[in-house]
């Protein structure tokens, strides 16, 4: 059986040390469309080193190490076919504000297997800390499509109830026909995101745009239209990645302001506002 759940969840964590500085984190925020327009007070906070704040979201890509959607499958008792991977969800809490440079401990394991019948879905925790204490956790869900059916636990339900009401805040934001090209820089190389006939034989008609590309640009845009600015307001931020989302298409942002929170749900608009990003909750003060 190409997942061996038993043996990959008793591996032992592995560590690493990681570094970034301010430039891996404007090169982040550029990937994921800041910069505009260039000389916005707004967009400086993102884009000028003396004035550089940093969006949590950044968590899943510092050190430039490959997510865990890749680093997964390293994992001891995993052997799957990395065209048949996806990356199903993420959840990311922000235990104190990240500095524009530093150097931490990123501590890797598989917290958890789960038995979805047609296919597996591998939860890989990131827990980093710095001499200071802890920065973030991350939990990458991972899709393994044709895994399942071994008989094990099924694991929790990521469905919400839908929001109610119309929402508080939409917005608008048109991706560059480069950007998958520009955000792979950070350090997601998976050729599905640049590769066409790799994304062909991932089933799909051309490459497709990081899921955590579009996760951070939607934590942009709740932290920029209801939270005033202020990277520093954000706990926690979890979403389902529910569709695929090409270079070049505009994604719909709808928020709705909740009590020490935000639901938010975003959609591709040329296709008929088709879901992208559902189940999505921003935890904040």
């Amino acid at each position: 059986m190409p997942i061996d759940a038993a043996k990959a969840l008793a591996a032992e964590p592995r560590s690493s040390e990681i570094t970034w500085t301010s430039k891996d984190v404007q090169l982040y925020h550029l990937g994921i469309g800041a910069g505009v327009p260039a000389t916005d007070p707004g967009e400086l906070r993102y884009t000028l080193e003396s004035r550089l704040h940093v969006l949590p979201s950044f968590a899943t890509v510092a050190g430039s190490g490959a997510p865990g959607v890749i680093s997964g499958l390293s994992l001891p008792g995993v052997e799957v076919e990395l065209a048949r991977v996806l990356h199903g969800g993420q959840t990311l809490e922000i235990h104190r504000p990240i500095p524009a440079e530093g150097t931490a401990t990123a501590t890797n394991r598989l917290a958890a297997v789960h038995d979805k019948g047609k296919a597996a879905v591998l939860v890989l925790r990131t827990e980093v800390a710095d001499a200071d204490g802890p920065l973030w956790t991350n939990d990458a869900s991972i899709f393994v499509r044709g895994e399942g059916g071994w008989g094990g636990d099924r694991g929790p339900s990521q469905r919400l109830d839908a929001p109610t009401g119309d929402p508080d805040r939409t917005v608008e934001r048109p991706l560059r026909e480069d950007q998958a090209l520009l955000y792979r820089l950070c350090g997601d190389w998976n050729p599905l995101h640049a590769d066409p006939e790799f994304a062909a034989l991932a089933g799909f008609e051309r490459p497709i745009l990081h899921g955590l590309c579009t996760y951070g640009i939607a934590l942009k845009a709740v932290v920029d239209t209801l939270l005033g600015g202020d990277v520093t307001r954000v706990r926690s931020y979890t979403t389902r990645f529910a569709g695929v989302v090409y270079p070049g298409e505009t994604l719909r942002i709808r928020m709705w302001r909740r009590e020490g929170s935000s639901r938010v749900a975003v959609s591709a608009v040329e296709r008929d506002d088709a879901p992208v990003l559902a189940d999505t909750v921003v935890r904040h003060s």
